[in-house]
């Protein structure tokens, strides 16, 4: 029996909306707010991860079941359906990238990168915006889905970075490129639900990121200054370089996301703010000073010397590796570039879902279908798949019952490609028995708490899609009349927040977008468009994000399940000003410069 949604149980939308947000409140709470004395009696707002996510959950479950009345074998089923695709979005492509990782460093590799890099800058400011911001874009747009977070997090806490900075500063980075993240899937996904012109909304799309993306570099180095006791002025002083990352990055992504390969838009930008940053700062400007961490600069304080004479000592900017050696530790990374670019090319994720296309079996699990071909086997998830029905304003009235089949990819996933990539360069890199069995170690003590966080948060997710919570939030949004443009932005934001993943607050809140706009004869692509760039900026705020930075940067597992209500409360006021920088360009777009929006 199809289960219809219901998004005013209560018969009244303010005590509606607010139940709806009492597993968000909840977690909410138990993550950043909640105080509390550890067990070595040290005072913490916010309690361990696993158990801020585990309240979520209950919390997600007494709602959706008591309040909403979803049945409560479709609510177990929804959980279990976030937590398993979780697996394959996500913590797959976490795992391969902390297992490379580990290997660069078990095998001495990383030295020879991170000296490459402090090469191309000795100041830390401007190693932030290479890493986080021009290499993490690189990285979001070959396979999303936290991986530059993991990635370019761990890079730097290889460069010495602290792990709360590194966290803190690869959110922030990781928000410009999320609409093109992992060969633009959100704006696939965008166009699939609403039913718009794809090429015109990556335009749309392309004409409101890029005033962003000039802003972040900007953005990083304050926040990273301040962070690490130094003054505004600090901040400013390395304006042309900020200027050059971002200036680079926000031309290559307007005139890319208009083109047929709109797609690849993250990637040929990444590169070429990477190139034309690397060689500003190398031959055309430097800043006069040098900002040294604090750690650093306490150490030349104890040793008698200043940053000046840091500055003026030329014995240290003498390479010591050799381009061949330099090329051969950058190999793992350029592979990880590949095989990312490749499991993002949709003829080669066709190929791998058709590879064992000969090998099929049909048959039950837990009394729900089982089949399909040995390369792509799919499980229509029981007492949930074809029996939710959305209803209008959030769906048409034509629109089919909620489908719910996970697809084990476990070939075509992003997380594959990854993972081949860490064989590939563990084999590139010479490995011996032993030291495949420490990275391998290394990884899975490092990552068992991350990953059973992970999977709370994304089951709790599912849960709120599957049970409408999640719409009668969005609803709140529609009732703004001609400030619309400016909160479908936030629309887009929540959307993010709650399920972790811009593609998925597009396949949440694409088609009310529309719908809304429709209704009040605001221009379609462009409200549409807003909902994915607004979506960016909650990516910093989403709970799976935060522990992928954590498992990323900290390598004490106590550091580590306590970080996360710190590092909420950091970004949280950075994601909130976000979204309204995107709903401010949106209100200009559709009152001002309308000239912006595609025909």
């Amino acid at each position: 029996m199809v289960w219809h949604q219901v998004y005013n149980p209560f018969n009244n939308a303010i005590i509606s909306t607010i139940v709806a947000a009492l597993p968000i409140c909840t977690l909410l709470f138990f993550i950043a707010l909640y105080p509390h004395r550890d067990k070595k009696g040290v005072r913490h707002l916010g309690i361990s991860a696993p158990y801020a996510a585990f309240y979520g959950v209950i919390a997600a479950f007494l709602v959706t079941t008591l309040g909403f009345g979803m049945p409560l074998k479709s609510a177990f089923s929804a959980f279990g359906y976030g937590v398993l695709s979780g697996f394959l979005a996500i913590i797959w492509i976490i795992i391969g990238a902390i297992f490379l990782y580990n290997m660069t460093l078990i095998s001495g590799k990383f030295e020879v990168v991170k000296e490459s890099i402090i090469h191309i800058s000795f100041d830390r400011r401007l190693q932030v915006i290479l890493i986080a911001f021009s290499f993490g874009a690189i990285i979001e747009g070959t396979s999303g889905f936290g991986t530059p977070v993991a990635i370019a997090g761990a890079v730097m806490v290889g460069l010495g970075f602290p792990p709360f900075q590194s966290a803190v500063l690869n959110l922030l980075a990781n928000t410009a490129p999320v609409a093109y993240g992992a060969i633009g899937t959100p704006i696939v996904m965008l166009a699939t639900v609403t039913g718009l012109d794809q090429l015109k909304l990556s335009t749309m799309v392309g004409h409101q990121l890029p005033f962003v993306s000039i802003l972040v570099p900007f953005w990083l180095v304050t926040a990273f200054v301040l962070m690490e006791g130094g003054t505004w002025k600090e901040a400013w002083e390395v304006w042309p370089g900020a200027l050059c990352a971002g200036v680079s990055f926000a031309v290559m992504q307007w005139f890319a996301s208009a083109t047929p390969f709109h797609l690849m838009t993250d990637v040929v930008a990444g590169v070429f703010s990477v190139i034309c940053t690397a060689l500003f700062l190398r031959f055309v400007w430097h800043p006069k000073t040098r900002f040294l961490l604090r750690s650093e600069r306490k150490a030349l304080a104890e040793a008698g010397k200043s940053t000046a004479t840091v500055t003026t000592d030329k014995s240290e900017w003498v390479y010591p590796y050799t381009a061949g050696q330099t090329a051969y530790a950058w190999v793992p990374w350029a592979i990880l570039i590949v095989c990312c670019a490749l499991w993002g090319w949709q003829p080669w994720k066709t190929y791998l879902n058709n590879l064992f296309a000969g090998i099929t079996f049909k048959t039950t699990l837990l009394g729900s279908v089982f089949a399909g071909k040995l390369s792509l086997p799919q499980w229509q998830m029981p007492a949930l798949h074809n029996l939710v029905q959305r209803m209008p304003p959030i769906a048409p009235p034509t629109a089919k019952p909620e489908g719910a089949v996970f697809n084990i990819n476990w070939l075509s996933a992003a997380g594959t490609g990854v993972f081949v990539a860490a064989l590939l360069s563990g084999l590139v890199l010479g490995l011996n028995a032993k030291q495949w069995r420490e990275a391998v170690t290394r990884t899975a003590r490092r990552l068992v708490i991350p990953i059973l966080v992970i999977a709370q948060v994304l089951g709790l997710g599912f849960m709120t899609r599957y049970s409408g919570t999640d719409a009668v939030i969005g609803l709140a949004f529609t009732h703004a009349g001609a400030f619309y443009p400016f909160c479908a932005a936030y629309l887009g934001w929540l959307g993010v927040f709650l399920t972790g993943s811009d593609t998925a607050s597009n396949a949440l809140f694409g088609s009310l977008q529309r719908i809304t706009a429709q209704q009040l004869h605001l221009n379609e692509i462009l409200i549409s468009a807003t909902n994915s760039t607004g979506g960016v900026m909650g990516k910093m705020i989403d709970p799976q994000s935060i522990m992928v930075a954590c498992a990323a940067c900290y390598d004490d597992p106590y550091e580590r399940s306590h970080a996360l209500g710190p590092i909420f409360r950091t970004v949280w006021w950075h994601s909130v000003a976000g979204a309204a920088v995107i709903g401010i360009i949106a209100m200009l777009q559709a009152y001002v410069f309308t000239g912006l929006i595609p025909k």
